[in-house]
């Protein structure tokens, strides 16, 4: 769904699309609280304390989830939000179906920012991509480490991840590079990428 991404951005001509998506985003809202209610039940019929703690963890990870994918909505109107306060809420999300299973640690750096929430949600897409990029590369032994950063200038804001895991640069050609750098682009931003000692770090700069 994400390659098409640029076709169903604001560009004019395109609320259908846009209609659409949001129709199907509703849809799978519908879906996963339909899934978190038959695996509420099944814990209640449930009489093994064992298996009961596990159904209770689907549960939770089923709800991670979906907070994630609501987060992940395109915003419906066009508003001011606060940048901070998005990323903060996004990276839980991110954190609960995807990274606390795994012993990953997400820290964040942030800076309050008034933005619309068109372009929020964008670069908000661009942390996601590159957070689940970094958790493949990371340990899953409990030493897995990602950062995320945000940061302003003058005229720009940077926002960075940083992971503990290799730090070969090629491995970002593995990745959704061709999503990252279409969302960069649709917020006339750059795509830096750097390895070293201590890791891996691509920071994306936009104009504020």
């Amino acid at each position: 769904m994400l390659s098409s991404l640029s076709e169903l951005l604001p560009d004019g001509g395109v609320k259908a699309e846009r209609l659409l998506l949001r129709e199907l985003a509703h849809r799978i809202d519908d879906e996963l609280a339909s899934a978190i209610d038959l695996v509420a039940q099944a814990a209640d019929r449930c009489d093994g304390i064992e298996a009961r703690a596990t159904l209770a963890s689907v549960q939770d990870r089923l709800e991670g989830h979906a907070q994630l994918h609501h987060a992940l909505q395109m915003p419906q109107f066009t508003t001011t939000v606060d940048l901070a306060a998005y990323l903060k809420q996004l990276c839980r999300s991110i954190s609960r179906s995807s990274l606390e299973d795994k012993g990953i640690a997400l820290s964040l750096l942030l800076h309050p920012l008034q933005m619309s929430s068109e372009r929020c949600w964008l670069l908000g897409m661009i942390v996601f991509e590159l957070i689940t990029g970094a958790v493949r590369h990371v340990s899953h032994c409990g030493a897995g480490a990602v950062r995320l950063e945000v940061w302003l200038t003058a005229t720009s804001v940077a926002c960075s991840i940083t992971d503990n895991g290799s730090s070969d640069e090629s491995r970002y050609r593995e990745e959704n590079r061709s999503i990252v750098e279409t969302l960069a682009a649709r917020l006339h931003g750059t795509v830096d990428v750097r390895g070293g000692p201590d890791g891996f770090r691509t920071v994306v700069t936009i104009p504020r």
